[in-house]
């Protein structure tokens, strides 16, 4: 990393964000009293066992910003400057939220789609050729590409923000795709995009530190979202200016939390519940308590919450560092696309079904009859 961004630069950025978050962590006590009451430890996806501030992403977006204003290169200062304003609405509507006033989904996506639309817009960027020649016959018309692109921004901006249910998760699965844009964006000769994606890390780093494995802040919807924003059109951008590059295979970094999204939706329908309903049954909430039943008991939600990053990012990771590998590959990036996604939902039915079996049930209610697992595990 220290290629693409310079060592002082690098700890000035994971400086800025640690500070932020370390002086939201140490104000939290006091700024509860002027925040709108919450019910976090009550909520259907709830993993943690104590009230924490949402506000992580304030400091992830404090050294972004130092990054898209000041740290590209001159002819593209007015890109990035632009790029920069396209991060008000989805900031504003998550930062409210996790404020305490109540945004609901729908307004969250809907600010997601704002954004997008800005930097649209502003940009003058959408989905370029993928070339798939059928797929490209589809997005040459540029209203369906404008679409797709809105579509696909906001849908990464969402994603983002449900893998956000464990210690470690989002943050860290934000920064493997930051690296992976950045490595990318290093071999197209992208400079100013490989810059900004590298400073992300820092960014980040300086969020997980608070954030993993204890917990003490979280990133937040404000966070969550914007940091989809930024890496999708990151990637975007850099897709549409180095025709090299292919978008299919910079899609793919964003494998994982977009198949847990589908995953989510198409569970749902299956079971007649409306599909922005919550539940406990995202792909992170299962291994955690796979996790709990495994250990018996022995292992706390706190623990479990924490070692579920670990074990779950090997398979983050897997799709990215594919992606970094086939960069100027589209053809191989779909069909990737495709393994990857049998493999994803494989993977989830045999683990529920070898959790529904009779044993680990037996199990599950000997636990919460002790209070030692807070739900079912499917």
């Amino acid at each position: 990393m220290n290629s693409l961004l310079p060592l002082d630069v690098f700890l000035l950025l994971l400086a800025v964000s640690f500070s932020v978050c370390g002086l939201l962590v140490l104000l939290h006590p006091r700024l509860m009293r002027y925040l709108r009451t919450r019910d976090d430890l009550n909520s259907v996806q709830a993993a943690h066992l104590r009230s924490t501030p949402r506000i992580g992403g304030i400091g992830v977006l404090a050294a972004t910003l130092i990054a898209l204003l000041f740290l590209v290169p001159d002819d593209k200062q007015s890109f990035f400057a632009l790029f920069a304003l396209t991060l008000l609405p989805v900031f504003a509507a998550g930062l409210a939220e996790d404020l305490g006033w109540r945004v609901s989904a729908t307004g969250r996506l809907l600010a997601a789609a704002g954004s997008a639309a800005l930097a649209i817009v502003l940009l003058q960027i959408w989905v370029p050729p993928l070339g798939i020649a059928v797929l490209d016959m589809v997005l040459g018309a540029a209203p369906v590409a404008i679409f797709v692109t809105i579509l696909w921004a906001t849908g990464v901006c969402h994603a983002i923000n449900l893998i956000d249910g464990v210690n470690g998760l989002a943050g860290a699965t934000g920064l493997l795709i930051a690296v992976g844009i950045a490595l990318v964006a290093q071999q197209a000769g992208a400079v100013g995009f490989a810059t900004v994606a590298a400073a992300i890390v820092p960014a980040l780093i300086g969020f997980l530190l608070f954030n993993w494995p204890l917990g003490r802040i979280f990133m937040g919807d404000a966070g969550a979202y914007t940091l989809g924003h930024v890496l999708v059109w990151l990637a975007l951008g850099l897709a549409a200016a180095n025709a090299q590059v292919s978008a299919l295979a910079l899609a793919l970094m964003f494998f994982w939390p977009v198949a847990d999204t589908f995953l989510a939706i198409a569970r749902r329908l299956r079971a007649g519940r409306p599909v922005g309903a919550p539940d406990r049954l995202h792909y992170h909430q299962f291994v955690m308590r796979a996790l709990m039943l495994l250990s018996g008991g022995r292992l706390g939600k706190g623990v479990a919450n924490s070692l579920t990053a670990m074990i779950m990012l090997p398979l983050v990771a897997t799709p990215i560092a594919t992606g970094i590998y086939l960069w100027d590959r589209p053809v191989a990036a779909l069909l990737a696309w495709i393994v990857f996604g049998v493999l994803f939902t494989l993977s989830y039915l045999a683990g529920v079904r070898v959790f529904r079996g009779n044993r680990w049930r037996r199990v599950a209610r000997a636990m919460q009859a002790r209070s030692a697992l807070p739900d079912p595990v499917v």
